[in-house]
Formats: structure tokens, C-alpha cells, sequence
């Protein structure tokens, strides 16, 4: 029997999506659940598991291709499923989606390579390994003269590229932007977390970091101050009395911003777990489109990098937006002596159609105060 192979329903927001890798070829076995093909989406990088056990009988579109939800890019033919069972139990899977598309992108045949992980499975050193081994030897070049040396490149942006290019500008022209900024001394919570870390790594098995402060204390003021958690939708402010937090994450295929939903409901160890696990499937392009959809307010972190001072540009349809920086030992003054801290500076972009001046910088200082007073958000004070 042959079984179609279509693109899942896409999100509401998502009309089309891009192939970009076949994992099997025509001919080859393939087993249920295994995975068939990248998709890519302005969003995110879904995986497609086949269906039913058989031999891929068919490609119809090939990779690069533009497809919608339903549309049919494949056969699978469940007849030859004996036969290709036993091929694919000889062929083991040689490797993850991240390694595969590493390969795909540098025309790296894994299944030619000798995987030096668990079970024999290819790791991305070994991709890397392989691409230094075929790289030619150098040659001596001419001396150019710096006028004829201007080489360049032409690469189309990623649909999820696309995205983020289209949501910034659509941003920034739809809504008067300004951005407050303040410090925060981080010691207190430098200190609750080396104080427990140990025992809450070893009751709730994530490491404490200091994300879940940052959420903890965000939710707080946004408590405050609901305007902050509001949107703005035509010439109605819509008011949300829920919490849904975006967290920013940089990956190699682009900036996502998966939602912790419901946060304010959250502990401290939900949150953490929440944001490793984001952090591990946005690396693997694994996250779901439902998980990057919606949110009430942002929180993006560019003091992982190194990024001293920031203004961070909203994510429609929210209202704002809270920059975090790195933490870094400066003088200051306090009761009259000049001590050392480690301190932060904190950014908040927020749309100046509905939210005020007064009302970000109250806002802010909610938030400072949360952290320099952790016990705060603790006691719900």
C-alpha cells in the first residue's frame, strides 16, 4: 500500500514552509517514527517522522522546496516493510538532526563516516574532522593588491532569518519605542544562590541559576504594574491576567523566544528546568511552533555574550521588553564610602503609546528592588 507523506498543519501564523534535508532517499527503508525530513518554518525547524514502516518509494518535492500544510512530498510503500526492516536494522541511525544538517550544509556524506560516538553514532567532531581531512592543501597565492582583493558573497537569509528580519522592522514601525535603563547590585542574589545551589541542584536535579531570579522578579513587577503586561490591539489596550514569559535564546539557525507559560504558577525549579530544556531543543531546532507563539513580556539576556549596555527591540505584540547585561565588580557609593559590587545594568523597552514614562521607571525599580531583596519575591511583599 502506498501512504502519502504531507506537511503537518502549520500554525495560524505560518503559511508556508521550506525543505531542507533528506534524511532517506528513494528506494531506502525507513521505519515508523523515524525521522524523514527538516522542515523549516519563519519560526522554527520541525522534524518529520514517517508514519508507517516501508521503503521510501518516492520524493516528490525536493529540498529547497516551498510547501504548505497537507501538501504531499512523499510516498512510502508499506508492502516492502520486511525488507525494510531488515535494511534499516543494518543501518543504524548515524546521527542527530543538528549533526545531520552540520553535514548537509558542508555536502558531508555521514553515513561514508566512521561515528565516534555511543553505538557508533557520528558526532559533530566528527563531521568537522572529516571536513578538515578533504580540505585542499594550500596553495601560494599572488600578492593582491588591496583594490583587487574585495572578494564577496551572496547567501539568501533562512526563512527563520526572514522572520526576525520582517518582526524587527514591523516593530519599530509600529510602535514608539524608548528605552529606561538601571543598575542593580547583584550580591544578595550572588548569595542566596552560592548559599543553596548545592542543595537545590541536589533536591530538584537543575542547577540554580540566575534566570529564574530575573523571572521571578519580573512576574513581581508586572504584578505592580499591569500595563507593562498589556498589548495594544487597534485602539484597545488588552490587558492579560496571565503571565507568559519569553525567553530570548540565540541559536545557530537564529533568535527564538520560547513562552513560560503561566510563570507566576512557577517555583523556582520549574523555571530553571523550563529554560534548559528551551536552551536543548532551540540547539537541536526541536522546539515546537505553539511553544514560540504568544507571550505577554520578553526578557532577553545579552550579558551571556558580553553585551555591557543594550536596548532591546520589543517583540510584537507585546509592550516591552526587560535587557539584561553582565555582571561585572564596579565602584559605588554607598553610605558615603565607595565599595566594590557586582553589579548590572537593566534596560527596558517599552511601547510609549500605553505605557508611560513613570510607569517604566517604577516598573524598573520594581524590579531592582526585587533582586537587591530577593526576600521579597520569596515572601510575595
Amino acid at each position: 500500500m502506498k501512504v502519502e507523506v504531507k506537511i503537518p498543519q502549520l500554525s495560524e501564523s505560518v503559511t508556508e514552509a521550506t525543505l531542507l534535508s533528506w534524511h532517506k532517499q528513494a528506494g531506502e527503508a525507513i521505519s515508523e517514527g523515524e525521522n524523514l525530513i527538516d522542515i523549516e518554518t519563519d519560526k522554527v525547524v520541525l522534524e518529520l517522522p514517517a508514519v508507517k514502516s516501508g521503503v521510501l518509494s518516492r520524493i516528490i518535492k525536493g529540498e529547497g522546496s516551498k510547501v504548505v500544510s497537507g501538501e504531499v512530498i512523499a510516498e512510502i510503500d508499506t508492502d516492502a516493510v520486511a525488507s525494510a526492516l531488515a535494511a534499516a536494522a543494518a543501518v543504524p541511525n548515524a546521527a542527530s538532526p543538528s549533526v545531520r544538517k552540520l553535514a548537509h550544509e558542508h555536502d558531508v556524506d555521514v553515513t561514508q563516516l566512521q561515528g565516534s560516538g555511543k553505538h557508533g553514532q557520528v558526532t559533530r567532531e566528527d563531521v568537522l574532522q572529516a571536513l578538515q581531512d578533504n580540505a585542499p592543501a594550500p596553495q601560494a597565492q599572488p600578492v593582491v593588491a588591496p583594490s583587487g582583493n574585495r572578494p564577496e558573497q551572496r547567501v539568501p537569509m533562512t526563512r527563520i532569518r526572514q522572520r526576525i528580519a520582517e518582526r524587527l522592522l514591523q516593530s519599530q514601525a509600529n510602535a514608539a519605542i524608548l528605552t529606561t535603563f538601571n543598575e542593580v547590585n547583584m550580591q544578595p542574589v550572588i548569595d542566596l544562590r552560592n548559599k543553596y545551589k548545592d542543595a537545590f541542584e541536589k533536591k530538584h536535579g537543575v542547577k540554580l541559576g540566575f534566570s529564574s531570579f530575573f523571572v521571578k522578579a519580573a512576574v513581581h513587577a508586572l504584578q505592580k504594574f499591569p500595563i507593562v503586561n498589556a498589548s495594544v490591539d487597534g485602539s484597545d489596550i488588552i490587558y492579560h491576567g496571565y503571565f507568559d514569559i519569553g525567553m530570548a535564546i540565540g541559536s545557530e539557525r537564529g533568535l527564538v523566544v520560547p513562552i513560560i507559560r503561566d510563570a507566576d504558577k512557577l517555583s523556582f525549579a520549574e523555571i530553571e528546568k523550563r529554560i534548559a530544556d528551551f536552551a536543548a531543543r532551540a540547539k537541536d531546532g526541536k522546539l515546537g511552533m505553539e511553544e514560540l507563539a504568544g507571550g505577554t513580556f520578553s526578557i532577553t539576556n545579552g550579558g551571556v555574550f558580553g553585551s555591557m549596555l543594550s536596548t532591546p527591540i520589543i517583540n510584537p505584540p507585546q509592550s516591552a521588553i526587560l535587557g539584561i547585561h553582565a555582571t561585572k565588580d564596579r565602584p559605588v557609593a554607598e553610605n558615603g564610602q565607595v565599595v566594590i559590587r557586582p553589579m548590572n545594568y537593566l534596560a527596558l523597552s517599552y511601547d510609549h503609546r500605553i505605557i508611560d514614562g513613570r510607569e517604566a521607571v517604577q516598573f524598573l525599580v520594581a524590579i531592582k528592588e526585587a533582586l537587591e531583596y530577593p526576600g521579597r519575591v520569596l515572601l510575595d511583599l
